[in-house]
């Protein structure tokens, strides 16, 4: 999907944006860029939620058409609809589809599986419909000649097609967007996808762990530490300070564990007297990621939904903190969309009590023994950043459409290519460059922060103006 916003409020906005790109040309220009997966190498609050992280390469080659969108002023114009293809970290590929329209996808953006809690499906009452659609349609039903049957579609049906009819009717649910497909094949099949959608379960996580965060004395079995997944079996590795300290990661009977499945439960072992330390504990395994899985971007690239995954390479960490006496935390933090922050759960293993200290601010005290989850409140797009108990917590709280709470912009194609390529005709490698004439400016302002942060990078697109469809 390739669209561009514009009108009076998107002009308004991209003016008073000019003045902070200008403000970070030079620390671009100075090599401030280093590619996007960096945003992910700077979060590590997200320990526990595990799953495919991957790099959006842009839509897939003869899987998406032309589609029109109508803005609030009546305005009708062309964005391209359909199919997006990631490469996922360790190998892998996914295929997916937009769920913010109005939103630009950064080139080669890395993307982490998210719950929908973390993203703006938490607060769509239609998200499961979505996910019946995406069951229900291209590519998960590649029998073209039977997906027009049951829609009662008579005519051929394509990829392009059929990739457009899906994406089209998912952003009426999820960005609640006026938009048709132009090819009346593809028209009727969206409107057979949007009327019969039903609701449907978010799915399970390819990896995730419960009590990611573990902590206890020196000489106690610390955990446990619950994996769940859809893996047939998932590596079990210990960093290099568990294996310093001599902290064994053991099974429920004691066994030591290098592998695990569904529902096991790990425990750490630190020794007696050993002295007060922290390590990490990685999870992998090969499988396929769920259809309906969400996948977002720390660096406000638009966030997607998976509609097919190929064997995938999954991750996910625990981390375990001992000590022999004092307070000892455990600290996990989860995005909270539907409350408009950030959850921090602290559960404290020690004798003495733990300030939670967030900003400067004591937010709670957890008493020795005793177990707190406290909502820190994160404007929306807004960047968190703090360090508990040794460990650095930090991301951007994306919970909105950026067409929510604004008059809907109207749209034009304005395609950006991958590798040079032309991206004007049907089957381009085109990255979908939602908003660009007034995003490009508001990707730099992120810039800003993502850069002191020494965080990840931010791609800054450049505006083309195209005529018709793409």
């Amino acid at each position: 999907m390739f669209s561009a916003v514009h009108g009076p409020s998107a002009r308004k906005r991209g003016a008073l944006r000019l003045a902070t790109a200008a403000a970070v040309s030079g620390l671009v220009a100075a090599g401030a860029i280093a590619g996007a997966g960096g945003a992910f190498a700077d979060t590590p609050g997200q320990q526990g939620l595990g799953g495919a992280t991957a790099t959006i390469q842009g839509l897939e080659p003869g899987s998406f058409a032309d589609a029109v969108i109508e803005g609030a002023d009546g305005e009708k114009e062309n964005v391209s609809a359909g199919l997006f293809r990631m490469n996922v970290d360790g190998g892998g590929t996914l295929r997916t589809y937009c769920i913010d329209i109005h939103n630009p996808t950064q080139r080669e953006a890395k993307y982490r599986e998210t719950p929908w809690s973390g993203t703006s499906l938490a607060n769509n009452a239609n998200a499961g419909k979505i996910r019946w659609i995406l069951e229900n349609s291209y590519p998960q039903k590649n029998d073209l000649a039977g997906l027009a049957r049951a829609a009662h579609i008579e005519g051929k049906l394509s990829n392009a097609e059929a990739a457009a009819a899906t994406q089209v009717a998912i952003w009426r649910y999820s960005d609640n967007a006026k938009v048709t497909v132009t090819n009346e094949v593809g028209k009727k099949l969206a409107e057979w996808l949007y009327e019969n959608a039903q609701v449907a379960a978010e799915p399970k996580a390819s990896l995730t762990l419960d009590g990611a965060s573990a902590a206890g004395k020196a000489g106690q079995k610390l955990g446990p530490v619950t994996v769940h997944t859809n893996a047939d079996k998932v590596t079990v590795t210990p960093s290099e300070e568990l294996k310093a300290a001599g902290v064994k990661v053991v099974d429920k009977t004691g066994k030591v564990a290098t592998s695990a499945v569904d529902n096991s439960q790990l425990f750490f072992n630190p020794p007696a007297g050993a002295q007060p330390g922290v390590g990490t504990l990685r999870l992998s395994a090969t499988t396929q990621v769920p259809v309906g899985r969400a996948f977002a971007s720390d660096s406000k690239s638009q966030t997607q939904i998976l509609a097919g995954s190929s064997d995938s390479t999954v991750n996910a960490e625990a981390k375990v903190t001992w000590a022999k006496q004092g307070a000892i935390p455990a600290v996990t933090v989860k995005k909270d969309c539907a409350k408009g922050g950030v959850d921090i759960t602290v559960t404290n293993k020690g004798d003495k009590p733990y300030p939670v200290t967030v900003g400067g601010r004591t937010v709670a005290t957890v008493p020795a023994g005793a177990s707190k989850t406290v909502l820190f409140p994160v404007a929306e797009d807004g960047k968190y950043d703090f360090t508990l108990a040794g460990q650095h917590f930090s991301g951007t709280l994306d919970c909105k459409t950026a067409g929510t709470g604004t008059p809907t912009p109207s749209s034009k194609p304005s395609p950006a290519s991958v590798g040079g390529g032309s991206t004007g005709t049907k089957g381009g490698t085109g990255l979908a460059e939602t908003g660009s004439s007034s995003a490009t400016p508001m990707i730099a302002g992120a810039a800003i922060v993502l850069v002191l942060l020494g965080g990840g990078a931010v791609f800054f697109l450049r505006k083309r103006n195209t005529g018709g469809g793409s």
